[in-house]
């Protein structure tokens, strides 16, 4: 499995289990990007260790899926949740074009990667999707939107912004079946600032 979609389909099976966050500051600055975001005051931040050891939960359950080993090169920036369904997530892995090959046919393929594991994992589901580009204070992303229809009648919206800042891959991921907690999030991220 591409290295590239991994941190994203650990942080999918994570919605699925129950964990507990601590308190945080609602400003988050990362010195890396030089970005800036004000994180919606309801949310929790999830810790390092027990986001490790999920993430391990989830690799060992990926690799039962995919028959595949995983490697893991994804760094987590931040995750924060409300509740157990709802999770704001950013990370960054390498990516050099030398060896990854063309960052937007990457892009397509871990699109269709990511539709292609859904769909096998939850057969009874309708799921929809759509792929852009948007601007984000004044940087191109690549955006990718999945909706589940979940045959409980919930609904699981999960949108994933991508862009290659030098020879790292920057991901935000957000996920959500509650579209008030969607929409903060969403606010959230749009309203975020990247130093020139």
């Amino acid at each position: 499995m591409s290295r590239n979609i991994y941190a994203f389909l650990v942080t999918i099976l994570l919605l699925f289990q129950n964990c507990s966050g601590q308190k945080k500051d609602t400003k988050f600055y990362d010195k890396d990007f030089k970005w800036s975001i004000q994180i919606p005051k309801d949310f929790t931040k999830v810790s390092a260790k027990e986001w490790a050891e999920k993430q391990q939960r989830g690799e060992n359950a990926l690799e039962k899926t995919t028959g595949e080993e995983v490697i893991n090169e994804a760094k987590t920036i931040f995750v924060f949740k409300t509740d157990d369904m709802n999770y704001f997530e950013a990370n960054y892995q390498p990516f050099d074009i030398n060896i990854d090959g063309d960052y937007r046919e990457n892009n397509r393929n871990v699109n269709h990667a990511l539709y292609q594991t859904f769909r096998d994992n939850m057969p009874n589901a309708r799921i929809d999707t759509l792929s852009s580009t948007e601007k984000i204070d004044s940087l191109f992303f690549y955006k990718y939107e999945t909706k589940i229809y979940l045959p409980n009648n919930q609904i699981l919206d999960i949108i994933m912004y991508s862009k290659l800042f030098d020879k790292k891959e920057f991901t935000v991921n957000i996920m959500f079946t509650d579209p008030k907690c969607g929409k903060e999030m969403i606010d959230a991220w749009k309203n975020s600032k990247f130093e020139k």
